[in-house]
């Protein structure tokens, strides 16, 4: 039977690269797929929903409450409002004009990425402190807690901290200096997952919200993000979120995500309202959550592994290149198969990362080290039948 996309005329391709938006993300299990199509034949208050979702988030992560997003850019912006406005309605309507408001939110230097645009969007000023020297080759040093605490002025709303594996200084020492001088941290932690122990972790080291993706490790719709943390911010989240077109005296949402009583009146649709989520991506989120998380992570890695070595045997011996199976790469438990060039066969990388991407179907591989001669194929995406398929072009591309 012919795809739904070779119905529509769209070509599908061999996703070797990961679960990357550019690419539609991850492939959704069967659960995740049937439990949205169920979702898809009733109606519900999405209020209600999201209140259900908070407390499974919360049961989860170990935070006071948790929301579904449209993508963990939209966590972000929804988070880093939440900081800005607070409970005060009044304040959300008029954002993004943050005039009146603590409208600043510190970052180090070397976290500076285009997803920031997501916290820049509510109409903060970002403040950034320290010098990457480390990334730049000028030394080893990066911005240390001190730089941050320097920075901290009556006008700061945040502090936004990316989380990565060489992110200095340590969310432990932010948190440190943030508490005493009562300032919220945002940690992006939207592709720091596996393993599943950090869906806590960071709510465990004292951030006070956290973003995830929906769509990557965790297999949900891609179209999907977790904000979680002190519940004050995610009813302030949700509030600039939710549709409010609503009459007040009709109006009970659950106590466990917003609590009428600190409300002096229902704020109008807020800055996060283009944001929407559906409900059929909440229960498919929720559903591919329960799934990642009671998933032994030995089986999901030897199921990588086996798609992995798949590759491998059906490339075999490639005369203009070299592969190998790299179990453990370095600040990543996902294995992968790194294929590196000759140096001395006239072919360059990018050319054969062209080549694939021209087959038909596409091989889309991991771009990422191409200027150092480096292909990575990622098994997250891959079908059964793909590993051969890209073996056998391999062969084909890198024959003598």
């Amino acid at each position: 039977m012919d795809s739904i996309y070779k119905r529509l005329g769209v070509p599908t391709l061999i996703n070797a690269t990961g679960p990357a938006t550019r690419l539609s993300g991850s492939l959704l299990p069967a659960e995740v797929t049937e439990a949205m199509k169920e979702a898809s034949q009733y109606c519900v208050d999405m209020t209600e929903l999201q209140a259900r979702a908070s407390q499974i988030i919360a049961e989860i992560t170990g935070a006071e409450a948790g929301y579904v997003t449209s993508g963990a850019a939209a966590a972000l912006l929804l988070g880093t409002a939440a900081c800005v406005a607070g409970l005060d309605p009044s304040r959300m309507s008029q954002l993004p004009d943050t005039r009146g408001m603590k409208n600043e939110v510190i970052i180090v230097r070397s976290q500076r990425n285009s997803y920031d645009h997501a916290v820049r969007s509510v109409g903060i000023r970002l403040i950034e402190v320290g010098l990457p020297d480390r990334f730049s080759g000028a030394g080893v040093r990066d911005a240390e807690a001190w730089e941050i605490a320097d920075a901290i002025t009556e006008r700061t709303a945040a502090v936004y901290y990316v989380a990565t594996l060489r992110a200095l200084p340590s969310l432990e020492e932010v948190v440190q200096v943030c508490r005493s001088r009562e300032v919220p941290v945002l940690v992006d932690a939207a592709g720091q997952l596996p393993p599943a122990s950090n869906l806590k972790k960071f709510i465990d080291q004292g951030a006070d919200l956290v973003a995830f993706s929906g769509g990557k490790a965790i297999r949900g719709p891609q179209s999907t993000g977790i904000l979680c943390g002190r519940k004050d911010f995610i009813s302030s989240a949700a509030l600039q979120h939710l549709d409010l077109d609503v009459v007040d005296e009709l109006w009970q949402p659950s106590d466990h995500l917003i609590d009428r009583g600190q409300l002096p009146g229902i704020p109008h649709n807020g800055i996060g309202r283009p944001c929407k989520v559906g409900k059929e991506e909440i229960v498919g989120l929720l559903t591919a959550i329960r799934l990642f998380v009671d998933q032994d992570p030995a089986i999901r890695k030897a199921e990588w592994m086996r798609l992995l070595g798949a590759l491998v045997e059906s490339a075999g011996v490639l005369g203009r290149g070299e592969l190998s199976l790299v179990e453990q790469p370095e600040g990543s438990e996902v294995p992968q198969v790194e294929l590196k060039l000759l140096q001395d066969e006239g072919l360059s990388a990018m050319s054969l990362l062209r080549a694939l991407q021209e087959s038909r179907p596409s091989i889309q591989a991991n771009p990422s080290r191409v200027r150092e001669g480096i292909l990575i194929f990622s098994p997250q995406c891959l079908r059964d039948e793909d590993p051969a398929i890209i073996g056998q072009r391999l062969r084909a591309l890198l024959s003598k």
